[in-house]
């Protein structure tokens, strides 16, 4: 049986790259945030400390950040690595409007791309799903 291969429409493709681009920024967008968390550099280290939670949440969520900006990159996680994401801006948003009374912009704009990124690569993300969900 002779298969057939099909090349993706442009607009397809278009698509792609866009996303592509998408998650260039907000990895290095996530890449200096977490920069900032390690060095306790402001608003940041304000932020956590209205938190109440100590200076090791602050560690945790530049780690989570570097591994996802990390796995943004991977074709195969790119899609897991941004639904991560909007979670954790959706939790950023609310903290900024309602406890450290900062500016939402920033992480409402993340968590917008992230979501953007993660509806993009829904495939992928089933795909990996179905991957680690096999016995």
């Amino acid at each position: 049986m002779k298969m057939i291969q099909t090349r993706p429409s442009t607009g397809r493709r278009l698509a792609g790259a866009g996303l592509w681009v998408l998650q260039v920024v907000a990895a290095g967008v996530f890449l200096m945030a977490a920069l900032g968390k390690f060095t306790g550099a402001e608003p940041s280290a304000s932020t956590f400390e209205a938190l109440g939670w100590g200076e090791w949440f602050r560690y945790l969520v530049g780690a989570v950040e570097v591994v996802g900006a990390v796995a943004l990159l991977v074709p195969a996680l790119s899609g897991a690595a941004a639904l991560a994401f909007t979670g954790l801006m959706a939790g950023a948003t609310l903290t900024e409007a309602f406890v450290s009374g900062g500016p939402v912009a920033m992480p409402l704009a993340l968590l917008v791309i992230s979501g953007v990124i993660a509806w993009g690569r829904r495939d992928r993300t089933v795909r990996l799903w179905r991957s680690v969900s096999r016995r």
